[in-house]
């Protein structure tokens, strides 16, 4: 039996660290801290929780609530460690920082099968079982390593990406599917906007609140080549009124078959995944909060009930393009004694990361032992996940968090609106991970 190196010891290589070592294997966790601190992180402890202490509901009428008990039952340590030191916060899973990185710190030191080595890595043993989840803030030596040595493209150092909706709550009395000049399918949703909700839509955007820049995503967005190929919305809006209406809002070529007339603005929605449960809004990568990122886009004619799926993010992300790269056990297709964990991999917010661990540390430690790979169903919320990071969705891959559009559809119509329909998802998911061993 080969033992396992795991590189970093955020939610992610802790949790995957945990599972190897639950299983009997010998586990190597390889920390830089405190030798070495990110801009992100102040504190020595693992598993440390940087922009928030809310881990976000615990519905099971909400993804992130679903995947947390689907971890729960898979027995993480992250949710060990979250529910015995939370605090209050209504549906929330908010938790004690200090005492949830003590916790997990503890647990993880003094298991018998796990060793800690303090260093900063650069590179890994090719002959060992490793599991890379060094994270968004990954150092430039490993990043550098990473891209090169290991020979995996499209390494991106800043994350631009914009909202996404779901499908079902979008208005079509108004939104209408149709593509510029019907040129093609008709495979664009378009939301078309009058002169007078234009203005509307327009003052409210120049006028939102931004999200505060952290100091690294500062001294990544002074390199402008980067910072003009993927501008926020609301810096091009404020250019000009009309700057908007002959870039990602030109109304030209899209004609409403209702009306039979170009509107004044338009925006346009792209198909997110195969199965058009989710839309992106096109061109509106921002950096606004995500309050205001939902009420100015509500604002947008047709999306005045949209759900956000996600928010769009502007801020440096070390992550890979996975599609095609790993497989959805998260273990390099080229390579498969080397697994990726993390943000890194494509998977937003830090119980999806802890998520993607717990699926690479359970794989690895089956390499180790010569058991066959476990490949969680599409119909759960971690096996939609890491079909997501290994198959992507339409378009260029961008970073996901856990949300009912990526998980496999029901195949049939649920009474009691979305609620109902996700509570439902949520019970099927758990009947089809209590089969699995």
């Amino acid at each position: 039996m080969n033992a396992i190196t795991v590189y970093g010891a955020g939610l992610a290589g802790c949790e995957a660290a945990w599972q190897a070592a639950s299983r009997g294997v010998q586990v190597c966790l390889v920390e830089m801290k405190p030798q070495k601190m990110t801009p992100a992180h102040h504190a020595p402890g693992f598993a440390e929780l940087v922009c928030s202490n809310s881990l976000r509901s615990d519905s099971l009428s909400n993804a992130v609530g679903l995947l947390k008990e689907e971890m729960r039952r898979l027995g993480s340590l992250i949710l060990e460690a979250a529910d015995a030191t939370r605090v209050p916060a209504g549906s929330a899973l908010a938790v004690d920082r200090e005492k949830f990185s003590a916790f997990i710190s503890d647990r993880i030191r003094s298991h018998p099968l796990i060793s800690v080595e303090e260093r900063e890595a650069d590179c890994i043993d090719p002959d060992e079982i490793s599991v890379i989840a060094t994270g968004p803030l990954t150092s430039d030596a490993m990043a550098n390593y990473i891209a090169g040595e290991l020979g995996c493209p499209g390494l991106h150092f800043f994350d631009a990406a914009a909202p996404i909706v779901d499908f079902s709550t979008v208005n079509m009395e108004i939104a209408y599917f149709a593509s510029r000049y019907d040129k093609g399918d008709a495979d664009y949703l378009n939301c078309p906007m009058t002169k007078e909700q234009y203005d509307i839509f327009y003052e409210a955007l120049i006028s939102a609140e931004e999200a505060a820049l952290k100091e690294f995503d500062k001294e990544s967005q002074k390199d402008l080549k980067v910072f003009e190929g993927c501008m926020p919305v609301e810096v091009m809006a404020k250019r000009g009124r009309d700057t908007l209406r002959y870039g990602p809002l030109k109304p030209v070529g899209l004609v409403d078959p209702r009306t039979g007339k170009e509107a004044y603005a338009v925006v346009q929605l792209r198909r997110e995944n195969r199965e058009g449960t989710m839309f992106n809004l096109v061109g509106f990568q921002t950096h606004l909060t995500f309050s205001e990122q939902r009420r100015v886009f509500r604002l947008i004619p047709g999306l005045e009930n949209a759900e956000f799926l996600r928010y769009g993010v502007m801020h440096r992300n070390t992550y890979l393009s996975s599609p095609g790269l790993l497989e959805p056990t998260y273990a390099m297709k080229s390579r498969p004694n080397l697994f990726f964990a993390g943000q890194m991999t494509g998977v937003e917010g830090y119980i999806e990361s802890a998520g993607s661990g717990l699926v690479a540390g359970i794989n690895a430690a089956k390499l180790a032992l010569g058991e066959a790979p476990l490949v969680f169903p599409e119909e759960t919320m971690i096996g939609a996940m890491a079909a997501y990071v290994s198959r992507g969705g339409l378009g260029e891959f961008v970073p996901m968090n856990a949300n009912f559009g990526i998980i496999a559809p029901l195949n049939v119509r649920v009474k009691g609106g979305k609620a109902a329909r996700n509570e439902r998802l949520s019970e099927r998911s758990l009947e089809i991970l209590s089969a699995i061993r």
